[in-house]
């Protein structure tokens, strides 16, 4: 099973993963991908543009030969703003859509606290765009309702 989790940034999307992943799943998350990618000393949460730029790339490739073993293997595909391109494909590939949102200010008390301050930009921009107001519970929503 291909699982899509969404939500805005420090949402808590790793953590939901964490709490359900074995340990022969797939996790595919950018900020595990470009932790492993920069070397000793790099902050936590790097947007570093060419770490992101390489760490993208990466996860690409990850979502690409993971897929291929969707009868075998559970994944986990933290993804906090999909496209409509990635939409439809995720769609295809019969995905179930996790949104974890603990709720706007939850959240930006989260990121002012972790995050660099252009994450709040992010922030605004998912919940603009994406969810417009929470109900501060974890919420499950099939692929098809995108």
């Amino acid at each position: 099973m291909l699982y899509v989790v969404t939500g805005p940034p420090a949402a808590g999307k790793s953590s939901w993963i964490e709490a359900r992943a074995r340990a022969t799943d797939i996790v595919i998350d950018l900020d595990r991908i470009t932790r492993a990618l920069t070397g000793p000393g790099a902050p936590q949460w790097n947007h570093d543009p060419i770490a992101s730029k390489v760490a993208l790339r990466a996860r690409y490739a990850a979502i690409d030969e993971a897929v291929k073993h969707l009868d075998t293997v559970d994944v986990y595909l933290i993804h906090t703003m999909p496209s409509p391109t990635w939409q439809a494909r995720y769609r295809r590939l019969g995905a179930e859509v996790i949104t974890v949102d603990p709720g706007e200010q939850v959240v930006r008390e989260r990121v002012r606290a972790m995050r660099s301050p252009g994450m709040d930009r992010v922030v605004t921009r998912w919940y603009r765009h994406y969810r417009g107001s929470s109900t501060g519970r974890v919420q499950v929503q099939a692929s098809r309702d995108w």
